[in-house]
């Protein structure tokens, strides 16, 4: 299946950035959306770009800090200012991350200030057992506890009732997700959300 430019867009270059907890579905569903599109567009993964750091890298899994925070904020800035150039040169992204509410300082508003005033946010929410399910599926440093995966999915769900579109996705296959992405994306673009 080839996704098309929304409607509305005139095939102008926008960004995505895809929000949900570690095992939303976010990466495997940017990864198709940007695969399957009819204009050119990139996938900008905030867990690549933060895993480029090697030596010195500080997991989180380990416990929150200042280390693991300065280089969260370094990654978003680093995709940040990848989506920008890609804006800039007509190519189309999607970013994904775990953007909290409950912080809008480091998360909209930093992603907004990063890449740019035309930025689409869209929720990816799946039922807290399919969230487990999927994160209990994934390895390194991408699998978190159990605990931890409950809690963010708590906070995440701060998400309903902000204006943003939030899409269940716990019974939807990857095209399915992606076509609701688009149609999200459309009615963003006749009617953008006030965040």
């Amino acid at each position: 299946m080839v996704l098309p430019a929304p409607p509305g867009s005139a095939g102008a270059a926008l960004a995505v950035l895809l929000i949900g907890p570690a095992g939303a579905g976010k990466t495997t569903v940017a990864r198709y959306w940007a695969d399957h599109r009819t204009v050119p567009t990139a996938h900008i993964s905030l867990d690549d770009v933060r895993e480029w750091v090697r030596a010195g890298f500080a997991d989180p899994r380990a416990g929150w800090d200042d280390r693991s925070e300065a280089q969260y904020r370094l990654a978003r800035r680093t995709c940040g200012f990848a989506a920008r150039n890609f804006l800039a040169n007509g190519i189309s992204c999607i970013l994904d991350d775990a953007v909290f509410p409950d912080r809008p300082a480091v998360g909209l508003g930093g992603w907004k200030r990063h890449v740019g005033p035309g930025l689409i946010p869209v929720v990816l929410l799946p039922g807290l057992e399919t969230v487990l399910e999927r994160n209990a599926a994934r390895s390194g440093t991408r699998r978190l506890a159990d605990e931890e995966v409950a809690v963010i999915h708590g906070r995440m769900a701060g998400w309903y009732g902000s204006g943003l579109p939030v899409i269940d996705n716990s019974r939807l296959d990857v095209p399915t997700t992606a076509r609701m992405i688009d149609e999200a994306v459309t009615r963003a673009l006749v009617h953008p959300p006030s965040w």
